[in-house]
């Protein structure tokens, strides 16, 4: 229980369909000031005192454990380790990954619980042969079902998600009628540990100041930065790079080198890539052989592109084709691979490029 409206909805579904339910929120921070406050976060205290105050009203009882070190070790210094690699990384899926399923589960699992419920937007359906599958949800606009691709079919087989067909408008209407104070609380946003959300800010504090080179793909040099860690590739904003280029179009960051310590800049249609490497891969679902069709989610809100799919088992590993090209794909995010609404899988972007056809 984060100590927002959805996952206090989840817990009195879960009690009124006869679960035995027991509420508990994660104090995932060794600071809790530090953590974003105000309505915005899901680990403050405040927020812990919202999801008791809804776990009274439900009649459950409620716990808080305290994760900070895992989350710390598995979430925050796997943050910073991925941004110095010139890499780009999701930490609410890492949080899914290794916490909220994998340490949470675990404890519960030794506590004689039998499954993990959440208030994450995204469906489970179960098969004839007794299997799961991890589908979208109903309300398009709330489907979170890319931040849970990195649930395998074990962890799926352990976890409840009962808003997966509402709407977000009927989640709020309920937790009015249950009187839930928290039924006009509003969203989180952001990463939870950087208090103020500015990310370039919070590495700096943790890997110092590093300048280096902007350049284009020449090799020009266009201006300096503080710490190639501080971009992305996709960035248009905040470059200060000063002269526009010479058509008088936008750059955009193509390329990050930790190495040389050099950030790379082109035009729009130079970030189009149309295939992707990825490795981490973990599988909830069929895949349907070593080449399949899929549909590929990039990004938390992104749209999905048709590509193909092919699976080396022996390196554990996953190259995509895209049917038409993406832009602003970069190295640490994750690939969530759909059939339809179904969740394949996942897999962590190592490399893009341009398919040997292209080329």
């Amino acid at each position: 229980m984060s100590g927002g409206v959805d996952s206090a909805v989840a817990a009195a579904r879960a009690a009124a369909a006869g679960f035995e339910v027991t509420g508990v929120h994660l104090a995932l921070s060794r600071n809790p000031q530090s953590f974003r406050t105000g309505a915005r976060g899901c680990c403050t205290v405040e927020d812990s005192r919202d999801a008791r105050r809804a776990a009274d009203v439900i009649g459950i009882p409620f716990y808080v454990w305290d994760m900070a070190e895992r989350f710390h070790a598995d979430v925050v210094d796997d943050f910073v380790a991925e941004y110095a690699a010139g890499r780009t990384p999701n930490p609410c899926l890492r949080c899914n990954e290794k916490i909220k399923f994998a340490a949470v589960l675990d404890k519960a699992r030794a506590l004689g619980f039998d499954a993990v419920c959440t208030g994450h937007y995204a469906r489970i359906v179960d098969r004839p042969d007794g299997g799961r599958e991890l589908h979208r949800a109903v309300d398009p606009a709330k489907d979170q079902s890319y931040v849970l691709g990195v649930l395998d079919a074990e962890q799926l087989s352990s976890s409840l998600f009962p808003l997966g067909d509402s709407l977000k408008t009927e989640v709020r209407a309920e937790a009015e009628r249950l009187g839930l104070a928290v039924a006009d609380k509003p969203d989180s946003h952001d990463v939870c540990f950087i208090a103020d959300g500015d990310t370039r800010a919070f590495l700096a504090e943790r890997l110092g100041t590093a300048p280096g080179k902007i350049v284009d793909t020449a090799g020009t040099v266009l201006g300096e930065h503080q710490g190639a860690y501080g971009y992305t590739i996709g960035q248009r904003k905040g470059l200060r790079i000063g002269d526009p280029a010479g058509d008088g179009r936008p750059r955009y960051v193509l390329d990050i080198s930790p190495v040389s310590n050099t950030v790379t800049v082109g035009t729009a249609e130079e970030l189009a890539v149309d295939a992707l490497d990825a490795g981490h891969v973990r599988w909830c679902g069929p895949r349907g052989g070593a080449e399949f069709d899929c549909l590929v989610q990039l990004r938390a809100h992104g749209e999905p592109t048709a590509a193909r799919a092919a699976y080396d088992e022996a390196g554990g590993r996953v190259s995509l084709t895209f049917a038409a090209s993406v832009r602003g794909i970069a190295p640490g995010q994750t690939a969530v691979l759909y059939d339809g609404t179904r969740v394949i899988g996942s897999a962590t972007i190592t490399a893009t490029r341009h398919s040997a056809a292209v080329a």
